[in-house]
C-alpha cells in the first residue's frame, strides 16, 4: 500500500526552531521528527513512499533521497499550505490504489499503523482528556460514524490521529471547497468515505501532534525512551555512563563525566570534562558541552555549544547556538505554577510545571546571563554579559 506522509508545513507554532529547518525535519532521537513517521509506515507493511513538501523542500529530499529503508519514494509538491485536502491532492497523481495518509508531524506506535493499514478505510483515533481541541470521531462499534472539528460539545473523547487509510476512489474527492478557516480540510473527504464505506476506528496505544516546542521535547522523551544502550565513541575510563546511553562512533566524553539515560551522544560532539547529562537529553552532532555544565531532559540541535558553568533544563536549543560560560536557564517558577510560552503571539500554557528557553538558530549569550523559564530566544538573538532575561527576545 502507498503511504502519503504530510511534510510542507513551516511549522509556524514551532517558531523559531522552524527559522531555517522545516517543523517535520526537526531532530528527534537519532532521525528527524518526519523520519520516524516514515518509519513506522514502512514497517508497518507500506511498499511505496511518497512526500508531500513544500517549505524548505530541498532539505527533505536530501535526507531521504530516492529510496528509504529499501522503499522507494517519490515527491509531491505543495505550492500553498492550504489544509490536508490541499496536500493531499498535490500528491493525486501518485495515488494508485487504496492510500494511506499519515502526518509527518505526529508520532504513531508502529502496531497501530499496522492495524491501521489492514483495515480496508479506516481512521486512526486517540483517547484525549480534553476532545475539544482536536477533530472529534463518533463511533458505532467498529464503523465510523462521524467526524467533527473541534467542537464545543465533543461527541466523544476519540481524537482524530490524522492517520487514514483511503480507498482509492477517494483520489476523486479530494476537490473540496474552502472551509470557513480558509483551507481543503481533509475531514470533508473522510465524511464522504464515511458515507459510501465501512470506515473503521482505530485506536492507537500512544501518539503525540509534535506542533509546539515543549511537544518535542514529549517527542524525544518518547523516543530516546525507546533507545538500547550502545556506547562507541572515544569515552574516557573516568566518566560514569549509567542506563541506556548512546554514545555514537566519532563522539567524545572526557573524563569526570557523568551521563544518566536515557540520553543520545552523536557523532562529533564533544562532552567534558566534569560535565553532567541526564533525563531525556539529546546532544546532537558536533555539539559541545564544556567543564562543569548540566544538561537535562534538553534537546541540543547540530553545532549548539554550552560554555563551562552552565546549566540547560527542559530546553531546546537550535543549531549553532553558544550559550557563553556560566549562562543559568531557570525552569521552575516560584509559586509551581505551569509555565507559559509565546505562540504565534499568545502566551499558552505548556502544562509543563519545568520548562526553560527555546532559543532559535544561531543564539548567542553573554557570560553570567541568566534566562527565565518560558523565554524565547529569537535566530540570531543575542544578550549581554550579565543579562537576566525576563522577556522574549
Amino acid at each position: 500500500m502507498q503511504a502519503i506522509v504530510l511534510a510542507a508545513g513551516e511549522g509556524t507554532r514551532m517558531r523559531p526552531l522552524s527559522g531555517s529547518v522545516p517543523k517535520p525535519m526537526l531532530p528527534v532521537a537519532e532521525e528527524p521528527l518526519v523520519a520516524h513517521t516514515v518509519r513506522a509506515a514502512v514497517e508497518a507493511g507500506a511498499d511505496e513512499l511518497v512526500l508531500v513538501v513544500g517549505y524548505e523542500a530541498e532539505t527533505v529530499r536530501e535526507h531521504f533521497g530516492e529510496e528509504y529503508a529499501g522503499i522507494p519514494v517519490k515527491y509531491a509538491i505543495q505550492e500553498e499550505q492550504r489544509g490536508t485536502a490541499d496536500a493531499v491532492r498535490s500528491a493525486r497523481d501518485h495515488i494508485d490504489g487504496q492510500f494511506a495518509v499519515l502526518n509527518g508531524d505526529n508520532l504513531y506506535d508502529t502496531p497501530a499503523v499496522k492495524r491501521l493499514l489492514s483495515n480496508g478505510p479506516s481512521v486512526g483515533t486517540f483517547r484525549v482528556d480534553d476532545p475539544s481541541n482536536y477533530g472529534v470521531i463518533s463511533a458505532d462499534g467498529d464503523t465510523v460514524t462521524g467526524i467533527v472539528e473541534k467542537p464545543d460539545d465533543p461527541p466523544t473523547d476519540l481524537a482524530n490521529t490524522g492517520a487514514y487509510v483511503f480507498p482509492e476512489e477517494a483520489r476523486d474527492w479530494l476537490d473540496v471547497g474552502e472551509s470557513e478557516r480558509g483551507e481543503f480540510e481533509i475531514t470533508d473527504v473522510v465524511e464522504q468515505v464515511i458515507e459510501e464505506y465501512d470506515v473503521t476506528p482505530v485506536e492507537l496505544e500512544r501518539w503525540l501532534d509534535v506542533g509546539r516546542p515543549w511537544e518535542l521535547l514529549e517527542a524525544n522523551e518518547w523516543k530516546l525512551g525507546e533507545l538500547e544502550r550502545d556506547v562507541q565513541g572515544d569515552v574516557s575510563d573516568q566518566a560514569v555512563i549509567d542506563g541506556t546511553v548512546v554514545v555514537e562512533e566519532g563522539a567524545t566524553v572526557k573524563a569526570g563525566v557523568v551521563i544518566e539515560g536515557p540520553a543520545l551522544i552523536r557523532s562529533g560532539a564533544s562532552i567534558g570534562p566534569n560535565a553532567y547529562i541526564r533525563g531525556a537529553t539529546l546532544v546532537g552532532k558536533d555539539v559541545k558541552v564544556g567543564h562543569s555544565v548540566e544538561v537535562k531532559n534538553s534537546v541540543l540541535s547540530p553545532g549548539a555549544t554550552v560554555g563551562h558553568l552552565s546549566y540547560v533544563g527542559d530546553s531546546v536549543l537550535g543549531r549553532d547556538v553558544n550559550f557563553g560560560a556560566g549562562t543559568n536557564v531557570a525552569n521552575l517558577r516560584h509559586d509551581d505554577a505551569n509555565i507559559k510560552f509565546t505562540v504565534k503571539g499568545d502566551r499558552v500554557s505548556t502544562d509543563r510545571r519545568k520548562f526553560g528557553v527555546v532559543a532559535g538558530d544561531e543564539v548567542k549569550t553573554g557570560i553570567n546571563t541568566s534566562l527565565t523559564p518560558g523565554l524565547k530566544l529569537s535566530t540570531g538573538a543575542t544578550t549581554l554579559p550579565g543579562d537576566v532575561v525576563t522577556r522574549d527576545k
